[in-house]
């Protein structure tokens, strides 16, 4: 397990989509205009990540992240919890972003924060010896070099009960659930039932997961893609995707990276943010 395998290449939001290029460059799809989209001038990039947040009347407003090769961070969009003010970051490996947060994994395997502060999920000061981070709507997950996982922020669900997983090779956290792969192929999902929690036992030969607000999503060796949960905006309808080797699941939609550099793309576009046909993406590190 390399801490390189958990930068991603693609993300979903509330209402956009990002990509990265072969060329360090990041591509947008969503509204225009739109203060998460405002990426002109980024270059250099290695990783991407946006802030997701359920679908609800009262949300939208998201923020967009990215990685440099020299280990700083540019972030843009809303950032009223201080969510973007990453400028002083350093030696940041791969990062994570969630409803009005942004988590980064540092080189020395330790997580730093920025954001919204009374829930929880940016206690992190704590975690070391990690190898990724995850972050859902208001909860924050991290992966140990030892296959173990440590979580904090709401828990009404349960989805910060992880003590005694092991063995795992990646995460990823929802709005009100958390995912996790395990080293042999096999995924464990723990919170809100609607979300597919208890569907993911029987997957077999996963090889990377993703977290939407209410759907879990997973590539399979081979490239085939599955989908548990929410599917009112058919976010869920995947079944058809060939040659997938990254997914990424916002709040009602879902991003697949094929091997070519193709980006697929299923779910509510009432924002443009499934406009990815055109993009030609990096699809690996």
């Amino acid at each position: 397990m390399t801490k390189q395998s958990f930068r991603a290449r693609i993300a979903a939001g509330r209402r956009h989509s990002v990509g990265l290029t072969a060329e360090g460059l990041v591509l947008t799809a969503g509204i225009p205009k739109a203060e998460e989209r405002c990426v002109e001038g980024w270059s250099g990039i290695v990783a991407v990540a946006v802030g997701n947040v359920h679908t609800a009347s009262n949300t939208g407003r998201s923020h967009t992240v990215g990685l440099r090769e020299n280990g700083t961070v540019l972030a843009t969009g809303w950032n009223n919890d201080g969510q973007c003010d990453v400028d002083d970051w350093t030696d940041v490996i791969c990062m994570a972003a969630g409803w009005r947060r942004t988590l980064a994994l540092v080189a020395d395997g330790t997580a730093r924060a920025a954001g919204r502060r009374n829930k929880g999920a940016c206690d992190v000061d704590e975690w070391n010896d990690l190898v990724a981070v995850a972050a859902g709507d208001w909860h924050s997950v991290g992966l140990r070099r030892d296959g173990t996982a440590v979580a904090v922020g709401n828990n009404r669900r349960g989805q910060c009960e992880v003590t005694g997983w092991h063995d795992l090779h990646a995460v990823a956290a929802g709005c009100l659930h958390t995912v996790a792969l395990t080293r042999d192929g096999h995924v464990i999902a723990t919170g809100d039932r609607t979300s597919g929690v208890e569907d993911v036992a029987v997957w077999r030969d996963v090889v990377a997961v993703a977290a939407g607000s209410y759907h879990t999503v997973a590539v399979v060796a081979g490239g085939r893609v599955l989908a548990v949960g929410d599917n009112s905006r058919g976010q869920c309808d995947v079944a058809s995707w060939r040659d997938v080797v990254a997914v990424a699941a916002g709040s009602v939609h879902t991003l697949g990276l094929r091997a070519d550099g193709s980006v697929l793309a299923a779910g509510n576009n009432d924002d443009g943010q499934c406009d990815t046909a055109g993009w030609h993406l990096a699809a690996t590190g």
